[in-house]
């Protein structure tokens, strides 16, 4: 059945907005006093309150007044936007790495605290340890959060398993969290996150990885992505080509972790004709116009900028060279712990001098696109109905509070979540 949603003060559809490159704030489409309609977790029509009304009478939907539901009637004005995607995450894990965080802050590098133990083999030894049950209320705790905060997607990465069964055990958990979980989940096997010091060699891992791992992903429909660590001392550019070319080969698409310490990852995405490539903080222009030549969308993720304490990825740069920026959360328990994706993408706005425009899209529909998603990020007709509705007047308010406004209400597929 439709029904018919609102008033709202302002509706900010981002509809019609360039699918890459710099964008303009004039290029946003605010309505006044607007509507949504929704019917079979879709958008029916957006547009004036008053003309969806008349519509709505004609047609016998249902009306859904906000300002006379319960949970909303002391909220005051309120802003209606797409749900946000978060294309980047690493949310199924277990334990934590604050030890990390000392001994980043007492001045070791990141490649040091692997070295004594600490990072990625750290999480994964808690996480192996963890039961599935255990596994998997973390991850909806996390999920939870991101619904909050007005996040309707989340991509999630394995990783933490490093070995063909542990892997496959996150990705089932994943699964699973997508069954239940009111927002869209969409899945990604990065068994090449860092190499397992019970593997034999880091090829020998991939090539198990090939023969044992994907087939079976695949075979059950676990995942449809495939992603790698590219860097030096993870998988390096000609040890992951041939993986990455393979699982490309078995019908997966591709994201890479990119550039984040060293280049040579972005000028890999664009080579294989990966989805995306993610990080970039040590891109160069001319690795970010390799992208965007490709097509590739750059994913900066600056939480791990935040947490790491170095630069962010030339988010300015890559929009100017004609690339689809997507900002993610890299949420994970190392790198960027806070999981907030507003939060970041304003500080990374601010810091990079990003329009609003540009920033609302990257969270939206080229997030969107950075995941293989249509249909998703925008209040049009047909596209998913996942709104978020947050307590303001002017939708400028949102990216204003830098990630402290939270939603008053947050649909997935037209249901109310929040």
């Amino acid at each position: 059945m439709t029904r018919l949603i609102g008033p709202f003060a302002q509706a900010l559809t981002l509809r019609g907005l360039a699918a890459r490159g710099p964008l303009r704030d004039e290029a946003l489409e605010v309505i006044p006093e607007a509507g949504v309609a929704v019917g079979g977790g879709r958008v029916v029509a957006v547009g004036p309150w008053a003309a969806l009304a008349a519509r709505a009478a004609a047609a016998g939907w249902a009306v859904e007044r906000v300002e006379e539901q319960p949970a909303l009637a002391g909220a005051g004005p309120l802003v209606l936007t797409p749900g946000l995607v978060d294309a980047h995450t690493h949310l199924c894990f277990a334990g934590d790495r604050a030890r990390d965080y000392a001994h980043r802050l007492s001045g070791l590098t990141y490649q040091e605290i692997a070295a004594r133990g600490g990072g990625i083999q750290d999480t994964a030894r808690a996480t192996r340890a963890a039961s599935d049950d255990e596994l998997a209320a973390l991850n909806a705790a996390r999920l939870r959060a991101h619904l909050a905060r007005g996040v309707t997607t989340v991509e999630v990465k394995s990783g933490y398993g490093l070995s063909v069964a542990h892997e496959l055990r996150q990705l089932r958990v994943i699964r699973e969290l997508g069954r239940r979980a009111p927002q869209r989940l969409v899945s990604t096997c990065l068994a090449a996150h860092v190499p397992p010091p019970e593997a034999a060699s880091p090829r020998d891992y991939l090539d198990e990885c090939l023969r044992d791992l994907l087939p079976r992903a695949r075979a059950e429909g676990l995942s449809g992505r495939v992603d790698a660590f590219i860097e030096p001392k993870a998988f390096p550019v000609d040890l992951a080509r041939p993986y990455l070319a393979a699982a490309r080969v078995m019908g997966f698409e591709l994201t890479l972790h990119a550039d984040q310490f060293e280049a040579g990852g972005a000028r890999l995405a664009a080579e294989l004709g990966a989805r995306s490539a993610d990080h970039l903080e040590a891109s160069t222009r001319a690795d970010l116009e390799a992208l965007s030549a490709a097509g590739v969308v750059a994913v900066a993720l600056p939480g791990a900028s935040l947490g790491l304490g170095c630069g962010y990825a030339p988010a300015r740069l890559a929009l100017d060279v004609g690339c689809a920026l997507a900002v993610a959360s890299d949420w994970n328990p190392g790198s960027a712990p806070m999981g907030d994706l507003l939060l970041q993408a304003s500080v990374l706005g601010a810091a990079q001098r990003l329009s609003g425009a540009e920033v609302w899209a990257a969270l939206t529909t080229r997030a969107a696109a950075a995941l293989g998603l249509e249909g998703v990020g925008a209040l049009d007709e047909g596209w998913a109905a996942d709104l978020a509705a947050y307590p303001a007047r002017d939708y400028r308010e949102v990216l204003y509070y830098q990630g402290a406004l939270r939603p008053a209400a947050v649909w997935c597929a037209g249901a109310r979540a929040l």
